[in-house]
């Protein structure tokens, strides 16, 4: 697909931003578990991030209408530059006594990524011409995946020579060319009547989910998915590699590692055959999570450790190949001035409900077993799968916009 200006300016400012999440991120886990020695205190960082991230979904339509979407997110992106910068900082005198200051800065970074996350989703439609949608989700997906998948391993090679403070200033480095790069987006024309009253903006996206058929669809597997996708989290897939499969640690990396490449190649499926994709939304998404829900089904019975490379490598195409055409739905389902609050409503259904089911499921591990909670995630994507066959004449493009 030709790229244009402004989608080019919002994959590169994001994909620096991106790197600069990961590599910042390994710093301060590394950093609280050299301090504490503990994994639980290590584990609070994706906690603290995941609860702040869900405050600022609730919040964030407070903004939207008064500030303009594309400096809603440079303006994140400069705030977690500065707010990274005085991170740097502090590192320099963080001890075993003091280090809770760590989860202050870090919880107010993800308040801002909170906000910036369902900007970036909401703008897409602004800078892309409609019949491009899904392959620009497509590539946008792609590049993130491939972040993800490579960011983690070389940020751990920083490590080995680099110290975590060094590591930080980096990802500031990162983060300044995020926030020019963003400043330069062409502004967007947001056509939005302000709700009256805080109570009317908070809840406008709220109010739109429930009034519109497939977004309350969505909503709702969102929820199933979410709950379902717990399961993946690190202390529960090394739990079963070790338990179920039997062999050593290193495998979860090799499983993880199936999983993200299985998301690339999905999203590189969605780009190649767009055509096909856009004329049959329903039926690709449904495909999606009937096999998704298959493959995870099997991989909870498995135990040969090729096959669970093999069948992670499944669960994460398949799950791409739903996910981008539902993300092509969600954008043409509405206008896209009431884009921004489906996306915090919807980001606030996402990290509130994984916060939960994390814990949820980790209890179900221990009481039930490994295989029981994979076998249970099965069986919520079967739920989902069921929803999206038999509101399938829903997942279309319901509203088709020209691109300003």
């Amino acid at each position: 697909m030709n790229l244009n200006k402004n989608f080019s300016l919002l994959l590169l400012g994001q994909s620096l931003a991106n790197i600069g999440d990961v590599l910042y991120m390994v710093s301060i886990i590394s950093t609280i578990f050299v301090l504490t020695g503990s994994a639980t205190a290590s584990s609070f960082v994706p906690f603290t991030i995941t609860s702040s991230m869900f405050i600022s979904s609730l919040l964030t339509p407070l903004l939207v209408g008064k500030v303009n979407l594309k400096w809603l997110m440079a303006g994140s992106q400069i705030g977690k530059t500065i707010l990274l910068f005085i991170l740097g900082v502090m590192l320099g005198g963080i001890t075993a006594s003091n280090y809770y200051l760590i989860f202050l800065i870090i919880g107010l970074i993800a308040l801002l990524d909170g906000c910036a996350n369902p900007i970036r989703q909401t703008l897409i439609p602004y800078y892309v011409n409609p019949s491009q949608l899904i392959k620009a989700n497509g590539l946008a997906e792609t590049v993130t995946q491939i972040i993800q998948a490579v960011m983690w391993f070389i940020g751990s090679l920083f490590l080995i020579i680099m110290s975590s403070q060094q590591l930080v200033w980096l990802a500031g480095g990162l983060f300044i060319g995020a926030s020019i790069l963003l400043s330069l987006l062409e502004s967007v024309s947001d056509n939005r009547i302000e709700a009256k009253g805080k109570f009317e903006q908070i809840t406008e996206g709220w109010v739109t989910l429930s009034n519109t058929p497939v977004l309350r669809k969505i909503a709702w597997l969102d929820f199933f998915e979410t709950i379902a996708g717990t399961v993946w989290i690190a202390a529960i897939l090394l739990v079963f590699v070790n338990d179920a499969l039997e062999v050593g640690g290193q495998w979860w990396g090799f499983i993880n590692g199936a999983f993200f490449i299985g998301l690339i190649l999905g999203s590189v499926y969605c780009i190649k055959y767009s055509s096909i994709v856009e004329k049959k939304l329903g039926t690709i998404i449904f495909i999606g999570s009937i096999l998704s829900s298959l493959v995870t089904l099997l991989f909870s019975l498995n135990s040969i450790p090729i096959a669970a490379l093999l069948l992670s490598l499944c669960v994460g195409i398949f799950g791409q190949i739903k996910g981008i055409p539902q993300q092509t739905v969600i954008q043409t389902s509405v206008t896209k001035e009431q884009l921004s609050t489906v996306y915090t409503s919807l980001g606030a259904i996402g990290t509130g409900i994984f916060g939960v089911g994390s814990l949820v499921m980790g209890l179900l591990a221990d009481l039930l077993g490994i295989r029981i909670v994979f076998m249970i995630s099965g069986i919520l994507l079967a739920a989902v799968s069921l929803i999206v066959f038999k509101s399938k004449h829903l997942f279309v493009r319901n509203i088709i916009e020209l691109n300003n």
